[in-house]
């Protein structure tokens, strides 16, 4: 082998393209991984997440496999529902309205356990989700399919997976960006890129695997993709997810796919940083216990059902509806019956709290009109039904009479103090991608693949549309990459088959 040509190359940094580089540096290719951005901003979008990874299991003991912290003692106290193949595959079907391309679900729910005990192998730890879990009389009881969270959370996951690159002695170009791919012959035979001097110059390589994230970071292309409104949209990760990596893919003949005016999205702090700030990862300014209570515009009403179903599959969608509100702004509301029960994120100083004792001092605070906020919750108290309140489960104590509805968790909103917190919507990823199959190879205009050249996490179109599972998006970079790191090894190996 030419040792001056790689064998691949991985564009991007984040979970997806470090997967796929480690998988195939294992499966003895010669790997080169190409970052947009300097070193000390590596780690793509996965760098911010809060590490909740969605994963098919059959029990705690299975999970336990890749928990090796939790003992025999606490196993005993905690109360984990099976969430099985079919439960995940489902969970995507539903929230996707149906449109999730089949092969590519398939694929994601039926390898994502498997793909954790290979993280957990290549040095990724796991921990027991915090925020999925209720304290029910000393027994923690887990919801929403989403016990798993990956050790320090994206931080942990990124500098795992980096130094398991540095023990495979992968190298790392940064502040190089990818700009095309050279083919010949209908065949890849190197990168293209633009160097940190600006120059440009040729990488040879023998395949190419695109992981560098969706566009949601280009103000323009979301504005011309999914809409004008969002060009304030909060940009919650990387400030380098331009749509590059995407844009090589097409012009190299891959296919537009997905939805290209979805994205997914969160409600985040209104007075959150416009970009990812790479000195406070770990997603702290998100905001995620609405279900608990309501939320509310600067108008003073209500515009969503909070308690349509656990926060892990509405959350993505929810953020959107808050764009659309007067200057893109809401207000969640809690009071003292659930202020206890709220996660971590509303604790921390970086928090934007309004506090009051009465319902008009509160309204004044938050400077929405009064009389109407005030027949809001007045409107909404009267509807609240009896019923046993559980946030564990959907409860289906709901309210009677209003739109929109509480389905869930409905309890009046009348125990001082009263607290709220003012979001916006901040933008975490981008949907619409390029053709990929279930092997990762990128697919042209006749969804044939295009040789060499595979795809892997944000730009796997196709896979989400209208909403996604929270923590799915995570589990997908883990298995495309590592399949695209296999599926190029195949590839080249079957290239030197025919070469003899």
């Amino acid at each position: 082998m030419d040792n001056n040509v790689y064998d691949v190359i991985v564009v991007g940094s984040g979970n997806a393209a470090l997967c796929a580089a480690v998988s195939a540096r294992e499966e003895g290719l010669n790997v080169l991984v190409v970052e947009k951005g300097p070193k000390e901003k590596r780690g793509g979008n996965s760098f911010f997440t809060d590490g909740a990874i969605r994963c098919a299991y059959n029990n705690l003991d299975e999970m336990r496999k890749v928990l090796p912290e939790v003992t025999d003692e606490q196993a005993e106290k905690i109360e984990m529902p099976v969430y099985e193949v079919s439960d995940f595959h489902e969970d995507l079907m539903r929230v996707t309205k149906g449109k999730s391309e089949p092969s590519l679900a398939n694929k994601l729910s039926e390898d994502s356990f498997e793909t954790i005990k290979w993280m957990y192998k290549q040095g990724v730890r796991f921990d027991l989700n915090e925020n999925q879990y209720f304290d029910q009389g000393g027994k923690l009881v887990f919801w929403g399919g989403l016990p798993l969270k990956t050790h320090r959370k994206g931080m942990g996951l990124i500098e795992s997976l980096f130094n398991r690159l540095d023990e495979l002695n992968v190298e790392t170009l940064y502040e190089t960006r990818a700009i095309g791919v050279q083919q010949e012959n209908g065949k890849i035979v190197g990168l293209n890129v633009e160097n940190k001097d600006a120059s440009n110059s040729l990488i040879p390589a023998k395949a190419v695997i695109l992981a560098s994230g969706g566009f949601e970071a280009s103000k323009a292309k979301r504005m011309k993709y999914i809409g004008e409104e969002w060009e304030k949209a909060v940009v919650r990760g990387s400030e380098y997810n331009t749509g590059d990596g995407i844009e090589i893919a097409l012009e190299a003949g891959g296919k537009k796919y997905g939805e290209w005016d979805g994205c997914h999205a969160h409600t985040t702090d209104y007075n959150a940083p416009r970009v990812g700030d790479y000195s406070k990862p770990g997603d702290i300014y998100k905001k995620s216990s609405y279900p608990l209570g309501l939320i509310v515009n600067k108008n003073g009403e209500r515009f969503v059902d909070e308690g349509a179903d656990f926060r892990n599959y509405t959350y993505a969608k929810y953020g959107k509806e808050t764009l659309k509100q007067p200057d893109q702004k809401a207000f969640q509301l809690y009071d003292s019956q659930v202020r206890s029960l709220l996660r971590k994120e509303y604790d921390l100083k970086e928090a934007t709290c309004i506090k009051a004792d009465t319902l008009e001092e509160l309204a004044e605070k938050m400077g929405v009109e009064q009389p109407v906020f005030l027949e809001t919750i007045e409107r909404y108290n009267q509807a609240v039904q009896e019923g046993d309140y559980n946030p564990s489960i959907k409860d289906g104590k709901q309210t009677v009479g209003i739109e929109p509805s509480k389905s869930n968790w409905a309890l009046t909103f009348d125990q001082a103090p009263f607290y709220a917190y003012p979001v916006t919507c901040g933008i975490t990823f981008t949907f619409g991608a390029v053709r990929v199959n279930d092997l990762s190879e990128v697919l042209d205009e006749q969804e044939q693949p295009i040789p060499g050249l595979f795809a892997a996490g944000e730009m796997v179109g196709g896979l989400f549309y209208h909403n996604y599972p929270g923590g799915s998006g995570l589990m997908s970079g883990a298995v495309f990459g590592k399949q695209a790191g296999k599926t190029a090894a195949n590839y080249l190996s079957a290239l030197k088959e025919k070469a003899k």
